[in-house]
């Protein structure tokens, strides 16, 4: 079948009291849809037959023994278990996708590094054979640590379906728009919007307008969650019910297959006649969800002092450390400046977390040359790093009136772990050679005399 013709052929619940445009609100629900009357038994999870012929099979994101305020599960009622949608494996190779350890003899990860946006090839490249990994940290056989993507997507994939054994997926576009069509349902995703894709869920990615370049943080690790608030209590941030959870949709399509499998950094392909996506219902907390960063509410000094980046703290995967990420996810977007008497933009700083920062749009204040939307910077653990020249200069000469930092959106994977660069990233994409030296022209001011500023 022809795009059109598949995309049609989806199927797609009735959009219940609450949603919007087919998505459910909240972040980790309990929730619970289908696509047919009936398909979704109540009162039970595996009844000796399932309405329409169904299989019940359960999807579970966490041990069945986590406790239960982490315990994540989805029960799926399937035109065909999932034990059908693979077969025998074979490895192929994608060669620009890595995962950690990977560690580069000839490539130094040490330094503070800047690319611009890296370019489009002349070739067609989907979801899979456009991925560019920038970084990895940790070690994806243990479940810890992360990596970084660029995705540069022009071709759909068609008959194509993919699923990662390894990780989680947090998906920033940048440009263009995707349509992430799921076993639990369908994610339309553009700019300004994230999705993230649970480990084990099976999926197709199309393009609905390209080209389509974005940004990816593959957590090996526990799943992202909402961090806590602490005295900030219980609003601002990112709320709940601004996280939507598709409804469920399905294919009932008989076509050659291809299923892609990332397991243990290793790709596998497997043949099946059939397409895989086919819930037609399922209830549970195990889901894939977008969210919209325009709704990311930051709080922020109202008398001096700038506080810590972790405030702009949208999800968080936490580690065995309390407090210490594996990975946070940072955003920087338009807000309000007000302090008195204080150095407004980032200070300087050198952090026990490495962090790899992406511009989305605008112009981020700390750097306002050379970082452009679509390029990415990495500043690893214990470098310092922080203003240039002209950022120091305006921020400590300003007449500090309110100000808001408008048409800007950045955001930050920042992880415990040491970032370490791919070939990719230091020898094909656009690096840019001169960043580090945009310190190079800050001047010695210090005089020995007291009192003076």
């Amino acid at each position: 079948m022809n795009k059109q013709t598949k995309t049609e052929a989806l199927t797609q619940a009735a959009t219940p009291i609450g949603t919007t445009e087919g998505y459910m609100p909240g972040f980790g629900n309990d929730f619970e849809t289908e696509a047919l009357p009936g398909a979704l038994p109540q009162g039970m999870n595996s009844p000796q037959k399932c309405n329409y012929g169904l299989y019940g099979e359960q999807l579970t994101g966490t041990a069945f023994t986590a406790p239960a305020h982490q315990n994540e599960r989805t029960w799926c009622y399937r035109i065909r278990p999932s034990v059908k949608h693979t077969h025998r494996f074979k490895k192929i190779d994608l060669p620009y996708w890595k995962s950690a350890p990977n560690v580069d003899p000839d490539v130094i990860s040490l330094g503070q590094y800047r690319w611009d946006p890296v370019p489009h090839s002349e070739g067609g490249m989907n979801w899979l054979t456009g991925m560019r990994t920038m970084t990895t940290a940790g070690d994806v056989n243990t479940q810890v640590g992360m990596a970084t993507h660029i995705y540069l997507v022009t071709e759909s994939m068609v008959d194509d379906y993919f699923y990662s054994a390894d990780s989680e997926l947090l998906v920033v576009p940048q440009q263009g728009r995707l349509r992430f069509s799921t076993e639990l349902g369908i994610i339309d995703l553009e700019p300004q919007e994230i999705a993230v894709l649970p480990r084990g869920l099976v999926y197709r990615v199309e393009v609905i307008e390209g080209p389509a370049r974005g940004f990816v943080c593959e957590n090996y690790g526990q799943k992202f969650e909402l961090p806590g608030r602490g005295p900030i209590g219980a609003n601002c941030m990112a709320n709940r019910r601004d996280f939507k959870t598709p409804v469920a949709a399905f294919e009932d399509r008989d076509a050659p297959s291809t299923v892609t499998v990332k397991w243990c950094g290793q790709f596998h392909t497997t043949e099946i006649d059939h397409s895989p996506l086919d819930v037609v219902a399922w209830h549970g907390n195990y889901a894939p969800v977008k969210y919209d960063l325009k709704t990311y509410c930051p709080v922020g000094a109202i008398l001096f002092d700038h506080p810590d980046p972790s405030i702009f703290t949208v999800l968080t995967a936490p580690s065995g450390v309390p407090g210490t990420a594996n990975i946070d996810f940072v955003l920087f977007r338009e807000r309000w400046m007000v302090m008195e008497d204080t150095f407004r933009p980032p200070w300087y700083h050198k952090n026990v977390m490495s962090e790899l920062m992406g511009n989305i749009y605008g112009q981020y204040d700390a750097k306002p040359q050379g970082f452009v939307p679509g390029g990415m910077s990495l500043h690893n653990m214990m470098l310092p790093h922080g203003p240039d020249r002209e950022a120091f200069e305006k921020a400590s000469n300003s007449e500090l009136q309110p100000e808001k930092l408008d048409n800007t959106m950045s955001f930050m994977f920042e992880t415990r772990f040491p970032q370490h660069l791919t070939a990719f990233a230091a020898k094909e994409a656009p690096l840019q050679d001169n960043y580090i030296d945009c310190w190079e022209t800050l001047e010695k001011k210090f005089d020995g005399t007291p009192g003076v500023k």
